[in-house]
This record gives structure tokens, sequence and C-alpha cells, in this order.
């Protein structure tokens, strides 16, 4: 297993990565109509790139997965994703949590990255991704379940105590996506919009990434490279 080496980590102090296009915006904005009425009244859907081919297609698509080889190298997999509809007005927080580690799971941070897909238009008003700069250089922190049941409506794990200094709000235009250090530490607030919210969060991962991963999880799916 490789050793840490950077402080900043592979994607550098800001730990985000700028805009990268993974589909276009019409392409995009005509999913999310079909996902709403697909997933009406859900807000979590676990791994649907398993059993969906939009999503099975957008963890593979091509200035997505250049700009994942770009810090992993050629051999990259997936290895967990998770759709979130955030519905306008229901209150749903996700709190501050990191990527990388949780209950039954942690990963290397130099050898695995997050990915944060925008299938709707993203904004402060609906509940778009939010950033704490430069908490990736505190590696990864405790973890423990939130004392409410609420596994189904996604992370219930998160970052223990985390207080940040500074937040920044990441907007994105449907169609866009980021990458994040595995240790940097995010959330998303609840929607106030009219309209859904709707994003698609992904774990990818080289061959040596995985320190830790519960037996029961789904069997990793590699996408390209000869190294599995």
């Amino acid at each position: 297993m490789p050793a840490l080496t950077q402080v900043d980590g592979i994607l550098g102090p800001r730990a985000v990565s700028s805009s990268i296009q993974w589909s276009t915006p019409g392409v995009a904005r005509g999913r999310a109509p079909l996902l709403t009425a697909a997933h009406r009244d859900r807000e979590i859907v676990r791994n649907p790139h398993l059993t969906e081919d939009w999503a099975e297609y957008a963890v593979r698509s091509p200035n997505l997965l250049a700009a994942v080889q770009a810090v992993l190298g050629p051999d990259v997999a997936v290895e967990n994703t998770f759709l979130v509809v955030k519905w306008p007005g229901k209150a749903f927080d996700i709190p501050w949590h990191q990527d990388g580690i949780d209950a039954h799971l942690e990963l290397h941070p130099e050898r695995s990255v997050s990915a944060w897909l925008a299938v709707t238009d993203t904004t402060v008003a609906n509940g778009c991704l939010e950033v704490a700069p430069g908490s990736q250089r505190l590696g990864y922190l405790p973890v423990e379940k939130e004392p409410t049941n609420c596994a189904e409506r996604g992370r219930a794990d998160q970052a223990h105590g985390f207080t940040p200094e500074t937040t920044i709000p990441v907007p994105l235009r449907a169609g866009c996506a980021v990458l994040m250090d595995s240790r940097l530490v995010h959330r998303s607030g609840t929607n106030t919009s009219d309209g859904a919210r709707i994003g698609l969060n992904v774990r990818y991962t080289a061959p040596d990434g995985i320190l830790r991963r519960d037996a029961t999880s789904p069997s990793i799916v590699p996408i390209s490279g000869t190294g599995w």
C-alpha cells in the first residue's frame, strides 16, 4: 500500500476540481423528469450504475473518466454510487461528512477520489454541494451514527464534532461534475426551490485504494485498465 506523501492530496490545495462536463446540459436536464417519475417519493437510490443505463454511462463518460485517470492512473473502478433526489420544500440536510470513510469503509486518499455529478442545475437555493476548503489536511475524522434512523436518507455517518472555519458553495450546471479529495469534508442543505434537485455521487478507486470495506458491499466494477 502506498504511503501518504501529499499533505494537500492528489487534487491539490483546493481538494476539488474545476467543473467537468459528463453530459450536455440538455441531455442531463431531460433525464431529470424521467428520474423523478421512476423514483417518486424516494430520496436515495443506491448503486444505480448497476441497474440503470444512464448511470452506467455517466460513471464512464469520457471527460469524467479522463479526469479520474489523470489522478488515479489508467486502472479505475467504481466502488459505489448513490443518486440523491432533494424534493422541493422537504427538509433534507446531508451533514458534514467525508466520502472516503464511514462505519464500513475506508479508502486510501491518494488512490481514490469521489465525483459529484449534477443532473439538474444545482444552486444554493436548491441544496448544492458545500465544501470546507482545506479540510482534507485534517485526514480522516472520527465518524458516528446519527441518533435518528436516517440511513435511508443517505449519509448516516458524519464527521464527528466538525465545525468548519470557512465554507464554499459549489453550484453546478446540469451535465457538469466535480472531483473531490476523499477526505474533503462537505455537505448539502435543504432544497427550498420549486423543483427537484438531483445529483449522482460516485466513489472511484485504483486497485490498491481500498483499505477497509464491508464484505457485504456490492462488488466493485472496473471500468478501465488491465490491472484488475
